[in-house]
């Protein structure tokens, strides 16, 4: 049987939340979010961060990105993103459509953070308040990062207070939002409306939700055109329990966080194995569940033949691979990918 690490998006649902999807099945519900799954969600939501909320469920993160974005940002305002974002580099234009025709500017920084200089340095040359030039309106940050790597609260709160200063609200692409609070011990609301986040938008099918996102407003005032936008974009679900379902048993007895916990452990345990190995380069420090490495490549042959998959990752370098562990890795799964790429090597010193 394989070993996958191409994403945690191979993993199958979490039992508690397949047992909620069942049990919503059962009789006759109201439509659109009317029915009472999707009545409890507020204040589930509200007391898990800690402050009053707006939550709009929505069946995938760039649908979350989207809707959150153009709820923020008119038509011809900027949104400033890491060049490497999920937004920037991975969901097909879909900012720039939901924001109809909303800018992304992107920025640099090291391991897929925002640089704090490169952000003012934007903002400095903007164009602010000139009619020539798209207007400042959103910072969008991805926690985690593509890399895998982690915004502290302290260094959120620092960027946010800059576009603050500047009149920009705070986008948070939380699609890896639970491993951020696993790998930190941070509160929800530390990570998020405490450091200057306005709309989050959190993840849950990374994590063990069949098709679960959520856009939180943190001013429920900002979210009132959000409905609307939802309904217009074609994400407003007819059997909108299911989808409630979902995030009601995400959030319940803490499991989102178990589940990042989980895939977090493995991640470490599997960066700590192919870190040991000769000749393998760690690209970008591992805080969650993502990782990046050079492997020789005797290894990725080994593991491409024994069934352990990943995603070649060659924009970064010749024989660069990213792999993922998720809340259903097990330790075994971990063990045996690495026994085989020890094996792999022993082999070739044996040849030489």
């Amino acid at each position: 049987m394989a070993i996958n690490f191409c994403s945690d998006n191979v993993s199958g649902v979490s039992p508690e939340i397949m047992a909620a999807i069942t049990a919503a099945n059962d009789g006759a519900a109201m439509p659109y979010g009317q029915d009472e799954v999707s009545a409890r969600l507020t204040a589930q939501f509200a007391e898990v961060f800690e402050t009053d909320l707006a939550v709009f469920p929505v069946v995938t993160g760039s649908a979350a990105n989207g809707l959150a974005l153009a709820s923020l940002a008119p038509p011809y305002g900027a949104i400033y993103c890491h060049a490497d974002s999920h937004i920037n580099s991975d969901e097909c234009g879909a900012p720039e459509f939901f924001t109809a025709g909303g800018k992304l500017v992107p920025l640099d920084g090291e391991d897929c953070k925002i640089d704090p200089a490169a952000l003012t340095r934007a903002l400095d040359r903007s164009g602010a308040g000139m009619v020539h030039y798209v207007q400042p309106a959103v910072l969008s940050l991805t926690q985690a990062t593509e890399s895998g790597t982690l915004y502290r609260a302290d260094e959120i709160r620092s960027l946010s207070d800059t576009a603050h200063e500047r009149g920009l609200s705070v986008h948070m692409d939380g699609a890896r939002f639970a491993n951020a609070l696993a790998a930190t011990n941070a509160s929800p609301a530390e990570m998020s409306w405490r450091a200057g986040v306005d709309v989050l938008c959190l993840g849950a099918t990374k994590n063990g939700a069949m098709a679960a996102e959520a856009v939180i407003f943190f001013n429920p005032d900002r979210a009132r055109e959000t409905g609307f936008r939802r309904k217009r974009g074609g994400h407003l679900l007819s059997k909108m329990r299911f989808l409630s379902a979902q995030l009601e048993a995400y959030l319940a007895d803490g499991l989102w966080l178990r589940n990042a916990g989980r895939a977090n452990a493995r991640a470490r345990e599997l960066a700590d194995g192919l870190a040991a190995l000769p000749g393998a380069r760690r690209l970008y420090p591992v805080e969650a569940n993502e990782m990046f490495f050079e492997l020789p490549a005797p290894v990725r042959a080994a593991f491409e033949a024994a069934g352990v998959l990943f995603y070649p990752w060659p924009r970064l370098g010749p024989g660069v691979i990213r792999l993922l562990t998720s809340f259903e890795t097990t330790e075994s799964e971990i063990q045996a990918a690495l026994e085989i790429a020890r094996r792999a090597l022993e082999g070739r010193e044996r040849v030489q």
